[in-house]
């Protein structure tokens, strides 16, 4: 059974730090590129940040450039998401999401339930 649990939100205050973490199981995690995603009431899902499966190669959204690292470790089936200088537009429900290209056209793609940060003071 595919699992990809989330965890770390909650509420801090601008300027602050958090950080969250993912943890998988139930496929072969290291042959997967990982990613964070967040969506706010009202908007469409973003993509946050992403990081190759070797975790030789990561990628942010302009929007969160400087202000958050990407980070995996295979070992422990675990991706994290560390964040600082928090701002109150970062507030949303990040999701972790696992996908595996399998061709020119098919990809495997599993996401977690979410984990709600909350940037206010």
């Amino acid at each position: 059974q595919v699992q990809l649990v989330e965890s770390g939100g909650g509420l801090v205050q601008p300027g602050g730090s958090l950080t969250l973490s993912c943890v998988a199981s139930g496929f072969i995690f290291s042959t997967y590129a990982m990613s964070w995603y967040r969506q706010a009431p009202g908007k469409e899902r973003e993509l946050v940040a992403a990081i190759s499966s070797a975790g030789s190669s990561t990628n942010y959204a302009d929007s969160v450039k400087g202000r958050i690292t990407m980070s995996r470790d295979n070992a422990k089936n675990t991706v994290a998401l560390s964040m600082n200088s928090l701002k109150p537009e970062d507030t949303a429900t990040y999701y972790c999401n696992a996908k595996r290209v399998l061709g020119s056209s098919a990809s495997i793609t599993y996401w977690g339930q979410g984990t709600q940060v909350t940037v206010s003071s």
